[in-house]
């Protein structure tokens, strides 16, 4: 009896040391399982987290990768590297519609035909913040305000081109010269010139662009001059190359020096902003390869000299100037299959977001330097063009409002473009637009009647106000 009791507590101990042990294995198990599925879960909030504070998750990209998803009907074949480096990635997720397009003629710096194409087009990029200041300098209102303009019309003959001082023309009524933008949740500090050349010691403020960037570069010189004459300011035009050509009409360009402080501001002309090449350079008639996916050579080889730029373009991109140019696009170094004369404004974005991409990388190795990309400048021609009746006749300053109030910009493609990045955006699109009264019109210097310039801006005028907004942000 004892010994069948003995055996019968051995059995129950065997019994429970096997379900304690098989408890503990599924334990275990379940442990391991619910373990791993912890980390998985911790790993996911630090990516998210990580996606919604670092904006270089989001911008890693390529730009060969983004062309080639949104921009599939440009592509052709390569054997060539476009200046991004392939080792940029990036996870990045658009849309691109055009749902209207409208055609406007206007006139150029030679007078020659222009042909913009708009198109009603939004893209959408999933990236973070940029690195602006939470201020919007876009957003707030015209004011009257005496003290302006900050030179004179009539001065300012060195730097200013006459075409442009509409003093000088017959117009009578320039109570558009004393406005002053005011933003709404930000100060805009008052320009003094001898503050100014003080915080540029040094430094090289440099434009690229069209003529609407020329016109920036020209009113900060005057600014920066008060509109006098300044003999003691030297022309160093030649250490950039920018020296007037054999059977030129002018030089690509200009740079002047403050000797007082070695502040220097320069303008490249360009148009594009990308590569232009002659296909053949014996040939006058040549066509000319546009390379969508490289910076100009006058940006690449002069970066590390600048500690401002200023860059802008947008109204040469059009049919007439196409033709007129022979432009043939490129990609990659090899030729677009496409017709040249379609997807002007997919060309356009391209080439805009190549150079922000190529440039934020840049960035890192040029710790100083800080990098705007000007919104477009609005025209306002009414009734027809400048070659058959259009014009902007209206001179009561504000007759289109005093307020801007908006969330985004209306360049919403530069906005999109620039997101993200650490090139900034100068916004200047709606303030500019409320000033239809600011521009050139029909006058001119000569007194002649001929077609309305209803691009370009009486100076002072304008562009000081963008001036202003730029210093602001430096």
């Amino acid at each position: 009896m004892k010994l069948h009791d003995e055996a019968t507590r051995l059995k129950r101990r065997d019994c429970y040391q096997f379900a304690e042990m098989k408890l503990r294995n599924n334990f275990l198990s379940r442990g391991k399982h619910c373990s791993f599925v912890m980390s998985a879960l911790a790993f996911t909030i630090v990516v998210l987290w990580a996606w919604g504070e670092n904006s270089f998750i989001t911008t890693s990209q390529s730009v060969q990768a983004w062309y080639r998803t949104s921009y599939s009907g440009f592509m052709v074949g390569s054997t060539y590297s476009s200046v991004i480096p392939d080792t940029v990635k990036e996870n990045t997720e658009k849309t691109y519609s055009n749902s209207s397009t409208k055609e406007e003629t206007v006139k150029d710096d030679a007078h020659s035909e222009v042909t913009l194409t708009y198109a009603a087009s939004t893209i959408n990029f999933n990236r973070s913040k940029s690195n602006e200041n939470t201020c919007s300098y876009g957003n707030g209102e015209w004011v009257l305000d005496d003290s302006q303009p900050l030179y004179s019309g009539f001065g300012c003959k060195r730097w200013l081109s006459a075409t442009w001082a509409c003093r000088l023309t017959e117009r009578t009524d320039f109570s558009y010269e004393r406005y002053r933008w005011v933003p709404k949740d930000c100060e805009l500090p008052a320009f003094e010139r001898s503050e100014f050349l003080k915080r540029m010691q040094d430094k090289t403020i440099a434009f690229i662009g069209d003529s609407l960037g020329r016109q920036q570069f020209q009113s900060l010189m005057c600014m920066a001059t008060g509109g006098e004459e300044s003999p003691e300011i030297k022309d160093v035009g030649k250490e950039y190359g920018l020296v007037k050509a054999k059977g030129a009409i002018r030089p690509n360009g200009w740079a002047y020096r403050f000797p007082s402080t070695n502040t220097t501001i320069l303008y490249y002309w360009s148009t594009s902003l990308n590569e232009l090449l002659p296909l053949n350079m014996s040939d006058p008639a040549t066509e000319v390869a546009m390379h969508l996916d490289r910076p100009l050579a006058f940006l690449r080889n002069f970066l590390h000299l600048f500690d401002v730029l200023v860059l802008n373009t947008g109204h040469h991109w059009n049919r007439a100037k196409v033709r007129e140019n022979r432009w043939v696009m490129y990609k990659d170094g090899i030729r677009s299959e496409l017709d040249n004369l379609k997807e002007i404004d997919t060309a356009k974005n391209y080439t805009v977001h190549s150079i922000v991409q190529w440039l934020d990388l840049q960035l890192s190795s040029h710790p100083r330097l800080k990098v705007f990309f000007r919104t477009m400048s609005p025209r306002h021609f009414h009734n027809g063009e400048w070659n058959n009746g259009g014009s902007c006749v209206n001179t009561t300053p504000l007759s289109r409002g005093s307020k801007v109030e908006q969330n985004r910009s209306s360049d919403p493609i530069v906005e999109s473009i620039v997101r993200g990045t650490q090139v900034r955006m100068l916004d200047i699109t709606a303030l500019s637009d409320l000033r239809d009264e600011a521009h050139r019109s029909h006058y001119n210097i000569k007194g002649t009647s001929g077609g309305s310039d209803c691009l370009h801006w009486c100076l002072p005028g304008i562009p000081d106000t963008w001036n202003m907004i730029l210093l602001a942000q430096i």
